[in-house]
């Protein structure tokens, strides 16, 4: 674990190295799959794979089964709503101005009229959620994907994806802005709505992870599918990342 967090500290540095000469040309779709650490890769993969199947499947499960639905999409609908700040200034970063006034509208409108977020007030009024993350803001500024990891908890990523999800940590203006109960209020429907969205597509993760020949390969697969067609502009595909939306990388 030490190696692998090593590893992807120094590659994280070379990442941002890369965008600081990269100017502001995106950098180029890849095509193949750069795994120069499989064997640890698969190690945590391992490790992800057993936490679902003792903690994360059956939460989900309980989850879903006692929360009645409507419940559980105005949770989502609440957490993604607190996410957007972040996003907008991410499409600002990327020089999108009009992906940026057209999420900062979303999130007046579903703040005002939405009970906060709970309702998507938004989506029915034409205004739908053009998401968005600071790994994409460094695919634009010209960083290169660079190797692929499969993070601990997280799941599958690349530098550049792993480097974004850092700063989209730190960089949501509400982590400054919001205190006290709304704040713990925010994270607890974060964690709540990685359940509902486990629970929503279990029946495709629990065929990625369980069912599949090698669901390491499985898994890398759709995700890297599933990344690079959405930096590409593309819609998104029927399919999903079998851990994007279950760990939280919205």
């Amino acid at each position: 674990m030490n190696s692998l967090l090593h590893s992807f500290s120094k590659r994280a540095c070379a990442v941002l190295v890369a965008v600081a000469v990269a100017g502001c040309a995106s950098a180029p779709i890849e095509t193949g799959i750069n795994d120069p650490i499989e064997a640890q890769n698969r190690d945590t993969h391992a490790s992800n794979r057993a936490l679902d199947k003792a903690i994360v499947r059956p939460a989900s499960n309980g989850y879903g089964s006692v929360v009645p639905s409507p419940v559980r999409t105005g949770v989502s609908n609440f957490a993604s709503n607190l996410n957007l700040p972040g996003q907008v200034l991410n499409n600002l970063l990327q020089f999108r101005i009009e992906n940026a006034g057209h999420n900062t509208f979303r999130f007046l409108v579903n703040t005002t009229f939405g009970l906060g977020g709970v309702l998507d007030v938004a989506t029915n009024a034409g205004l739908e959620n053009r998401r968005t993350d600071f790994g994409e803001t460094l695919y634009v500024w010209g960083a290169p994907e660079g190797a692929y990891l499969e993070l601990p908890i997280v799941g599958p990523s690349t530098e550049r994806h792993a480097a974004g999800r850092v700063v989209d940590l730190l960089m949501n203006p509400l982590n400054f802005a919001v205190e006290g109960p709304l704040r713990s209020a925010g994270s607890a429907a974060s964690v709540a709505a990685r359940f509902g969205d486990r629970y929503r597509y279990s029946d495709l993760v629990d065929s990625v992870l369980y069912e599949s020949e090698d669901s390491y390969a499985q898994a890398q697969l759709l995700y890297l599918q599933n990344r690079r067609f959405k930096l590409s502009g593309g819609v998104q595909p029927d399919y999903i990342d079998p851990y994007e939306d279950v760990y939280g990388n919205e």
